[in-house]
């Protein structure tokens, strides 16, 4: 018999039809993602006060004393979900003689850059703060005096410092019941306080590039 010239092509794929494995393919690794920085943050691993810009600036100060002080590594998230690993720094209760903190940042027009600086503390009364809270990856001083100090703690087990996060479990943590810094130099990318005091409070906006140190 002849052929009547049929095919046995397939019909067509409805018209708005998901196609799921490609759907999977990108939706998994999206919410693995999410996921990982969700159980992280519960952790302790990430920290979740604000989201940081991810500019450095820089601190000084002649000298800084407090009581109860805690450290741990953690991550700070910047904008964009980018993953910041930080020091942070807790302290119950702080004074600061001669604070400086300064960022340098760019400006459009073809401005150039500017140095915005904070002073304060200069005078015969210190900054004080308490629930200090400094996410850094470089601090420095001519000396470091730590009283009663527990190093090698596990970060999640910190008590120092009543009121604040506290590193993941395992992870490596340090106190203190005090702290004296002098001659401090620190490159941070965020600080938080319960309160933070300024006696002789001044800013200043400048051409250029004029760091505290």
């Amino acid at each position: 018999m002849k052929s009547s010239g049929t095919t046995n092509s397939s019909p067509p794929a409805p018209q708005g039809r998901i196609r799921w494995r490609r759907f999977a393919a990108i939706l998994v690794p999206s919410l693995v993602a999410i996921a990982a920085v969700v159980v992280l943050t519960a952790e302790g691993a990430i920290a979740a006060s604000f989201s940081i810009s991810g500019q450095q600036f820089e601190v000084s100060a002649n000298q800084l004393t407090g009581t109860g002080f805690q450290q741990f590594a953690t991550v700070d998230q910047a904008s964009g979900g980018k993953l910041v690993p930080v020091a942070e720094s807790e302290i119950g209760t702080a004074k600061i003689t001669n604070l400086c903190q300064s960022v340098v940042a760019p400006f459009p027009f073809g401005l150039g850059d500017f140095t915005l600086r904070i002073t304060a503390g200069a005078g015969a009364t210190p900054v004080t703060a308490d629930s200090l809270i400094i996410d850094a990856n470089q601090l420095s001083g001519s000396t470091a005096t730590f009283t009663n100090i527990n190093i090698g703690q596990d970060a999640s087990t910190l008590n120092a410092v009543s009121g604040v996060p506290v590193g993941a479990a395992g992870t490596f943590g340090q106190q203190a019941s005090g702290v004296s810094i002098t001659g401090l130099h620190q490159v941070a990318y965020s600080t938080s306080a319960g309160t933070f005091t300024l006696p002789g409070f001044g800013l200043s906006l400048a051409a250029g590039d004029n760091p505290c140190f």
